[in-house]
C-alpha cells in the first residue's frame, strides 16, 4: 500500500517519513513518528505485564473452582462471572496487543498513515489521538455502519 504514490498524492503529502497526511495537515516530523513509535512500544511492554497478570489471576481461579465442591449456587455463580470477567479481560489485553504490534510493524514496513481499506491517508491527527488506527475516517464510519 505504502507503494502506491497516487493514493498518497490524492489525499494529502508524506514527507521523509514515508507518512501521508491529509491535505490540510502538516507533515509527519521524524521526532513525532518516533514519540508515536515509543509510545506504542512502551503501551505494549504495559499491555504484557496486565496479560501475565490477569493470566496469573485466571490460572489461580481455575485451580480454586474445584476445591469449592460445597458452595452453594451464589458462590459458583459469583465465582464463574469471575472467570469469565478475567477471560474478557485477557482477551481484550491480546486483542490491543495485536492492534499495537500491528501499528508498530507499520511504521517499520513504512506502510503507517495508509488507510488498509482504500489506500488513502488516515489523517495525523486521527493517528495521534488513536496511533493504532488501520482504517481512514470514511472507511471507519462504512465498517461501523455494517
Amino acid at each position: 500500500m505504502a507503494s502506491e504514490p497516487s493514493s498518497k498524492a490524492s489525499t494529502g503529502t508524506a514527507d521523509d517519513t514515508g507518512v501521508p497526511v491529509l491535505s490540510d495537515e502538516d507533515p509527519w516530523t521524524t521526532e513525532e513518528l518516533a514519540a508515536v513509535r515509543s509510545e506504542l512500544v512502551g503501551d505494549n511492554v504495559r499491555l504484557a505485564a496486565e496479560l501475565a497478570e490477569v493470566e496469573h489471576d485466571l490460572v489461580t481461579l481455575m485451580r480454586e473452582s474445584g476445591e469449592g465442591s460445597g458452595d452453594d449456587q451464589a458462590d459458583a455463580g459469583a465465582a464463574t462471572w469471575e472467570r469469565e470477567h478475567e477471560m474478557s479481560l485477557a482477551n481484550n489485553a491480546r486483542a490491543l496487543m495485536q492492534q499495537t504490534e500491528h501499528a508498530i510493524e507499520r511504521i517499520d514496513e513504512g506502510d503507517y498513515g495508509v488507510c488498509e481499506s482504500c489506500g488513502r491517508a488516515i489523517g495525523k491527527l486521527r493517528l495521534q489521538a488513536f496511533p493504532r488506527a488501520t482504517l481512514c475516517l470514511p472507511c471507519k464510519q462504512r465498517q461501523e455502519r455494517r
